[in-house]
C-alpha cells in the first residue's frame, strides 16, 4: 500500500478487534475506530486509537476497512441495514472482514460491496484473544486477488500468515473446517482424559502422556498447559463454540455433507451452556465428561 492509502478504519474493537487495531497502528497506519460499546471506545482511546463519533464517519474516505464482529446478526446489521455501512465507504476501498460468519451472510455482503465498487476480502482469523497482541494470528483469505495483493502489508501488521484460497467464500469454509477440528478435538480429549482417570492414571501423568505421544498436536499441547492447573478461564467460550458449530452444521446441510461428529459435539456444548458453563473455556468438555463419569476434581 502507498503512504496515501494508510488511513484505516476498524469497526468492532472488542477482544480481537482492539489488539488487532493496536498492531496496525504500531505498524504505521492511521487507525480510526468505532464500536457500539462506550467502554470499548474508552479503552481504545486510552491506548491512542482515534475514535469516530459514528461508524459512517469512521469508514468515510478510508482506503481499507477492517471489521471484527461477533456473528451473522451483527454482520448484517452493520453492513446491510438501512443505514448500510458499505454505502459510506469510498468506491475502490477494500473491506477486510475478519469474523467467523456463515457463507450465506458473507455472500450477501459481497453483493452489496460489488454494487458499491468495494473490494471485499473474507479474512477470518485463526487464533484467540490471548495471542492477538503477539501478532501470532493467521488468517484465511478469499475475494479479489488483486485486492489481496494490494493490502498484504496491512495483513502482515496483525497476522503472521495469510493463505489465499480463491475468489468466493472459500475462506469462510476454511475457518469453519478448522473450528470443526478444534471442537471435535476438545470432545475427544475430554473422553480420553476421563477414561484414563477412571483407569487409575494420575492427572498430571495422563497430561504428560498426551504431550509426549503421537497425538501431541499443537491443539493438544495448547490445552494441556491450562489443564494442569485446572484453568478454565475462557480464551474461546462454550457459547462461542456452540455458535460456530451451528454455522458448521448449516454449511454441511447446505452442501450435502453429513457432519455426524459435529452434530454430536454441538449437543455436548448445548449441555455445557445449559449447565451454566457457557462463558467457560471450550475445553470445559473435560468437566462435562468428568461429571458424566462420576469423577470429581483430580489431585493436582
Amino acid at each position: 500500500m502507498t503512504d496515501a492509502s494508510k488511513n484505516i478504519a476498524f469497526i468492532g474493537i472488542g477482544k480481537m478487534g482492539l489488539p488487532m487495531s493496536l498492531l496496525v497502528a504500531k505498524a504505521g497506519y492511521a487507525v480510526t475506530a468505532f464500536d457500539q460499546s462506550a467502554a470499548r471506545l474508552n479503552e481504545a482511546r486510552a491506548q491512542g486509537i482515534a475514535i469516530a463519533p459514528t461508524p459512517t464517519e469512521a469508514v468515510a474516505g478510508r482506503a481499507a476497512i477492517v471489521t471484527s464482529l461477533p456473528d451473522d446478526t451483527a454482520l448484517r446489521a452493520v453492513m446491510l441495514s438501512p443505514t448500510c455501512l458499505i454505502g459510506a465507504m469510498a468506491p475502490g476501498a477494500v473491506l477486510i472482514e475478519t469474523s467467523t460468519v456463515s457463507p450465506e451472510a458473507s455472500a450477501e455482503v459481497d453483493a452489496a460491496a460489488q454494487a458499491r465498487g468495494i473490494s471485499y476480502l473474507r479474512a477470518p482469523v485463526s487464533g484467540n484473544a490471548s495471542i492477538v497482541h503477539t501478532g501470532s494470528l493467521s488468517c484465511f483469505v478469499s475475494g479479489p486477488k488483486d485486492a489481496f495483493e494490494s493490502v498484504k502489508p496491512l495483513f502482515a501488521a496483525f497476522t503472521r500468515a495469510q493463505t489465499y484460497l480463491g475468489a468466493g467464500e472459500e475462506a469462510r469454509y476454511a475457518k469453519l473446517s478448522v473450528n470443526l477440528m478444534i471442537a471435535v478435538s476438545a470432545a475427544m480429549m475430554a473422553e480420553s482424559l476421563a477414561l484414563a482417570r477412571k483407569g487409575g492414571i494420575a492427572w498430571r501423568d495422563i497430561l504428560k502422556v498426551l504431550d509426549d505421544s503421537a497425538v501431541a498436536s499443537p491443539m493438544v499441547k495448547y490445552k494441556t498447559a491450562p489443564l494442569r492447573t485446572r484453568d478454565f478461564d475462557s480464551t474461546f467460550s462454550c457459547k462461542q463454540m456452540a455458535k460456530d458449530l451451528d454455522l458448521i452444521l448449516g454449511a454441511g446441510h447446505s452442501l450435502g455433507v453429513p457432519l455426524q461428529l459435529a452434530a454430536q459435539v454441538r449437543e455436548t456444548y448445548g449441555s455445557l451452556v445449559a449447565q451454566g458453563d457457557g462463558d467457560t473455556d471450550f475445553i470445559a468438555t473435560v468437566k462435562h465428561l468428568e461429571r458424566l463419569s462420576g469423577l470429581g476434581e483430580p489431585k493436582l
